[in-house]
C-alpha cells in the first residue's frame, strides 16, 4: 500500500511539472531573461564628431613644474599626455608620474638619456627604450605604447628596432625660452581637432604652465575637449602601428 501511494505521488509530480528544469520561455512565447543575457557595450567616451585636443609634455617628470601642470588639470578636469625620460625618474618624481595616470593621463617613452638616437646601433636603441618601458611598468603597471624621440630624431633604424608608435605633435616653441603668452599664442594659431600640441614640463617649466592656463580656457571656449593621445587615435578612428614608418603629429599620417 506503501509503495503504491509513493508510485501515485511521483506520477502527479511528473504530471504538473514539479522539478523539470525552467521554460526560458512563459505561456505566450516571451523569452525571460534569467540575467545572463549580455550586457551592452558602453558609450564610447568621445565621439568623431567632438573637437578633440591633446596636450603633450616632455622631458619630466618633475617635483615642480610637472606636480603645476597636474594641479590645474586636476582644476579644470582635463588630461594630458607625458613623455618621461628615465634618468628623471627617481622616488620622488616616480609618485609625481603614477598621480598623472591615476588621474587619467597617458605615460609615454622619451629614451633613458634624452640622447638623439638616429645614430645608435639597434642593441643601444633598444636599451635606451625598454630601460623606460621596464622603469614604468614597475611604477604604474603598464608599458608606454608611444614614443617621441629626444630632438624629433629619426632614423629608418628606428623604426625598425623601436616598436612604439611615433609622436612629433606641433610644436609651442616652449623650448626656445619666449614667454608664456607667445607660447599659448603659438598653440591657439594651429589649434585644429585632431591636433597633438608639443610643449615641455621638464626642468620645472613654469612659464609653460602659465601657457596652459592661457589655452585651456580658450580652447575650452571654442568647444574643445582634452584627451590623451591614445584617446585622440581611438576617437578619431586611427590605428596606429609600430614599425609602420608612420610619425604623427594629428590623426592623420606625417
Amino acid at each position: 500500500m506503501k509503495r503504491l501511494t509513493a508510485m501515485l505521488l511521483v506520477f502527479l509530480l511528473l504530471l504538473c511539472g514539479c522539478g523539470a528544469p525552467a521554460d526560458p520561455a512563459d505561456n505566450d512565447g516571451t523569452f525571460v531573461d534569467n540575467g545572463e543575457a549580455s550586457k551592452p557595450e558602453e558609450e564610447p567616451k568621445y565621439s568623431a564628431d567632438d573637437k578633440l585636443i591633446a596636450l603633450s609634455f616632455d622631458d619630466g617628470p618633475c617635483l615642480g613644474g610637472t606636480t603645476a601642470l597636474l594641479d590645474y588639470f586636476e582644476e579644470m578636469d582635463i588630461v594630458g599626455t607625458f613623455f618621461v625620460i628615465g634618468n628623471n625618474i627617481n622616488d620622488e618624481t616616480a609618485e609625481v608620474m603614477k598621480r598623472a595616470y591615476e588621474m587619467g593621463c597617458e605615460i609615454g617613452n622619451h629614451t633613458k638619456s634624452h640622447e638623439a638616437m638616429g645614430d645608435k646601433i639597434p642593441p643601444k636603441m633598444k636599451e635606451e627604450i625598454d630601460y623606460v618601458q621596464e622603469l614604468v611598468k614597475s611604477h604604474i603597471g603598464v608599458e608606454p605604447t608611444l614614443f617621441r624621440p629626444p630632438f624629433l630624431n629619426v632614423s629608418q633604424t628606428m623604426h625598425e628596432n623601436i616598436d612604439l608608435t611615433f609622436i612629433f605633435g606641433h610644436d609651442s616653441l616652449d623650448w626656445t625660452g619666449i614667454p608664456a603668452e607667445e607660447r599659448a599664442q603659438n598653440v591657439l594659431n594651429f589649434a585644429d581637432d585632431g591636433v597633438i600640441v608639443l610643449m615641455h614640463d621638464g626642468w620645472d617649466n613654469y612659464e609653460t604652465v602659465e601657457a596652459v592656463k592661457i589655452i585651456v580656457p580658450e580652447l575650452l571656449e571654442q568647444g574643445y575637449k582634452f584627451v590623451t593621445i591614445s584617446e585622440l587615435f581611438e576617437a578619431k578612428g586611427v590605428k596606429p602601428e609600430a614599425n609602420s614608418g608612420v610619425i604623427y603629429s594629428d590623426t592623420g599620417s606625417k
